[in-house]
């Protein structure tokens, strides 16, 4: 990739304001400009027809290619078909096409994909591990004879337990997420101009964006929890009935705002990694490629979301059932009410399990982020024709891989 902003010109966002320095035909000036080389003559309306060689007449122009909305009168005239040098065709895509082509760059790349989740999920599944069995205290036991007072007060010191272990499970999670998202949005901008890329490369071109890409992995949830906290904590203060119902309307509102805060920030990362801006300039660049598409945007994402957590579920129940059934004493443990001590055969099947789902999930939910970018920036910029130019597909300029215009 080059120095410029993804795949155009340097600020080059009419999502920000400015020209996308992309082809367009010239318009016509004012009859009162100097520009102006419009003949004052026209023909009657209706009856124009391309210039003829020689005077020989050309056939007509073929209709616009499917998928280009046809029915919008002047929308799409000069556009050849679309092409495909890559996963995904060159023009803008349906959900399924999406869908096929986070798949499509799995397969196509997938030595260098499953280089880089499954390396990363073994690094993680076993910084879990390791954490889970030496570093977290015990879980509290809980007294199913105790008073009420003794109950509330075993519930809290189980919720504060609950959120410990969370933590260090929640840091390792976000690393593996940086650097999962940092190689496959290089993978995945490689494959829609249908170009190699090998595990060195991507390391290569993602490495001096992962300073910013931290920012931005802990900025989005640091500032969901500031939101939930300052909804949730005045009725916690107050300590009362009334107090917790408070808590619970406005945790519901809070969470109504943070879905919607991370859906319009959801293309932050491509953005970030793509178009090399810093960590606020991402947000805001995300903000405006998903305004006037947030239920487009939130439709795709719940939908990904659902079909990974399908594929997720389908591999670790499996891999579930036969640890409990080797860990005999986590299994009976589970079904006295007594905590479950999981012991080392127990965590090492499940973390099998994990690592093989991650190495499944990690890649497509990446792919479509990417992807959904690509699709808004083709929807508003017509990124398109840069990517055609820069994949060297012919009609679309002089540009070639080498150059420094068409390079990604």
């Amino acid at each position: 990739m080059n120095d410029t902003p993804g795949w155009a010109s340097p600020g080059s966002a009419p999502s920000d304001g400015q020209d996308a320095g992309v082809p367009r035909p010239t318009e016509p000036a004012d009859e009162s400009g100097p520009a102006s080389k419009w003949s004052k003559e026209q023909p009657p309306p209706g009856q124009w027809s391309p210039p003829t060689a020689h005077g020989a007449n050309r056939p007509p122009a073929p209709p616009p290619a499917p998928g280009w909305g046809g029915g919008q009168p002047n929308s799409n005239w000069g556009r050849p078909p679309a092409a495909k040098p890559g996963v995904i065709p060159l023009r803008p895509l349906g959900v399924g096409e999406i869908l096929d082509g986070a798949v499509s760059t799995l397969r196509a790349h997938w030595r260098t994909v499953l280089g880089v989740t499954i390396t990363v999920s073994v690094i993680s599944q076993i910084c879990n591990i390791l954490v889970e069995r030496y570093l977290l205290p015990d879980p509290p036991e809980v007294d199913p004879d105790a008073t009420p007072s003794e109950a509330l007060r075993q519930s809290v010191d189980s919720l504060q337990s609950s959120l410990l272990a969370m933590g260090p499970s929640l840091i390792i999670t976000l690393i593996a997420t940086l650097f999962t998202t940092a190689l496959l949005t290089v993978v995945i901008s490689r494959s829609v101009l249908g170009r190699p890329v090998t595990l060195s490369d991507a390391w290569q071109e993602a490495r001096p964006r992962l300073p910013q890409l931290l920012g931005l992995t802990v900025l989005l949830p640091a500032m969901s929890a500031a939101i939930m906290t300052v909804a949730i904590l005045p009725g916690l203060l107050l300590g009362t009935a009334a107090g917790i119902a408070l808590s619970v309307i406005l945790g519901l509102v809070a969470c109504v705002v943070i879905l919607w805060l991370m859906i319009r920030f959801v293309l932050a990362s491509p953005a970030l990694m793509l178009e090399r801006q810093g960590v606020i300039a991402s947000l805001r660049r995300s903000a405006k490629l998903v305004q006037g598409a947030w239920w487009r945007t939130f439709g795709i994402v719940a939908l990904t979301l659902l079909l990974t957590l399908l594929v997720a579920m389908i591999i670790a129940v499996p891999f579930s059932l036969i640890a409990f059934a080797v860990d005999g004493s986590a299994f009976s443990d589970l079904f006295s009410g007594n905590n479950p001590d999981f012991g080392w055969p127990f965590l090492i099947i499940t973390g099998i399990g994990s690592v093989i789902a991650s190495s499944i999930t990690y890649p497509i939910s990446a792919g479509v982020t990417v992807l959904l970018y690509i699709d808004q920036r083709i929807r508003r910029e017509a990124l398109d024709l840069e990517l055609a130019r820069a994949a060297g597909v012919p009609g679309y300029g002089s540009g070639r891989p080498g150059d420094s215009s068409a390079r990604s």
